[in-house]
């Protein structure tokens, strides 16, 4: 629920072209960083997720 609200709920906030962070408009740079922070939400859910334990065999 976390890169969701970031993404779609920050838009309002962070909706200018102006400032640049690294070298991309403001509102680019916002989806390029929650895609990297959605993709470590997810390994960190994965990580503590206790139905997902190795060596389980059914």
């Amino acid at each position: 629920m976390l890169p969701f609200i970031g993404m779609l709920g920050g838009i309002p906030f962070v909706n200018k072209v102006t400032p640049f962070v690294l070298g991309m408009p403001f509102v680019l740079f916002w989806f390029v960083l929650w895609v990297v922070l959605t993709s470590i939400v997810m390994a960190i859910i994965y990580r503590i997720d206790p139905d997902n334990g190795e060596g389980d065999t059914e």
